[in-house]
């Protein structure tokens, strides 16, 4: 798989990474340990060098993730986060230095790994300056237990400000085919400050895969069922979205989800979406995308599809608002 380089640190990575989120949290029952284990390792025979997962995703979710790349750690980047109360996004954020320092040495042990390559903070912690937030990681790295320091779902203002006090290797957001929001401010900012971005949910939570119908029912702990934007009137709008995509993945030979990410990937050199999967064939497909190439009239036809289709529902709830956004 192709390689890319997050902003202007140094950090280079598979064009497209894998978001291991859903193996443990999300979307159903977790996933079986050994098959987790093996679908990581699937990812990285198809030249995946990029894996997130985060102290929030649960202890397992590190654990499988250290596992499954035990044999290949020098060969990989590993992301992981802190942020959050006891690692639960429940109680609330949590970034005191003492916080971060103690979430370190716990993701070390379970990564079994003597250094994390990129540890990015969750969310932004009202209550702690970013500055302090931004030190602490740079003694870690100082300390050789941190290689890079990333953001998540930050703002302008909060990435400016932690920028100057260590430099920030990449944001994580959502970006999608149907969440363009960072293209406002967030983008701009980034390629100023030579910052790289990394999409989560870069196939709208499932949705522009096209697997997802208005009758699609999902399991009671699949957080798609308290999603605005997952409602059955919401999906049936936007099931436009899906159609128009299906005319364009037919004409380039490729998938919809294929179409989705290969349009991120043209978007900027430095974006490196990181799609989750618990399925080898589903995985498969999406490192395809890196071999979809969208040319100029291609990227023509993807905008005048999205923007003929008004997509029906909020990202989150308002409650969710405060638990997830920046």
């Amino acid at each position: 798989m192709k390689k890319r380089s997050l902003g202007n640190s140094g950090l280079e990575v598979s064009a497209l990474g894998l978001g291991c989120m859903g193996l443990t949290l999300g979307y159903g029952p977790a996933a079986d340990n050994d098959e987790a284990v093996k679908l990581i390792r699937a990812g990285v025979e198809l030249g995946v060098t990029f894996f997130d997962t985060a102290e929030a995703y649960g202890e397992a979710n590190e654990k499988m993730v250290g596992k499954a790349l035990a044999p290949v750690r020098d060969q990989v980047v590993i992301a992981t986060k802190f942020g959050f109360k006891n690692g639960n996004v429940a109680d609330g954020r949590d970034s005191r230095p003492e916080r971060i320092r103690a979430v370190a040495e716990q993701s070390l042990q379970r990564l079994h790994t003597d250094h994390i390559d990129l540890f990015y903070q969750h969310r932004v912690d009202p209550n702690v300056p970013i500055e302090d937030v931004a030190g602490t990681v740079r003694d870690l790295i100082q300390e050789g237990k941190v290689k890079y320091f990333g953001l998540s779902e930050a703002g302008e203002e909060v990435i400016r400000r932690a920028h100057a006090a260590q430099p920030v290797s990449a944001l994580q957001s959502e970006y999608s085919l149907w969440w363009r929001e960072p293209e406002e401010t967030i983008l701009p900012t980034l390629e100023e400050l030579g910052i790289g971005f990394v999409p989560f949910s870069p196939l709208g939570k499932g949705f522009l895969t096209g697997a997802i119908s208005e009758d699609t029912t999902f399991q009671g702990n699949d957080v798609r069922n308290s999603l605005p934007r997952f409602e059955a009137e919401a999906r049936q709008a936007n099931l436009a979205l899906i159609e128009l995509l299906g005319e364009i993945a037919d004409a380039k030979d490729a998938s919809r989800a294929q179409i989705a990410l290969a349009w991120l990937l043209a978007q900027k050199p430095w974006i490196a979406p990181i799609p989750g999967t618990t399925k080898v064939h589903r995985l498969e497909e999406n490192v395809g995308a890196d071999r979809v190439e969208l040319t100029p009239d291609d990227l023509q036809r993807v905008e005048a599809a999205v923007a003929k289709v008004q997509i029906q529902g909020a990202r989150y709830t308002a409650q969710q608002q405060k638990t997830f956004k920046r």
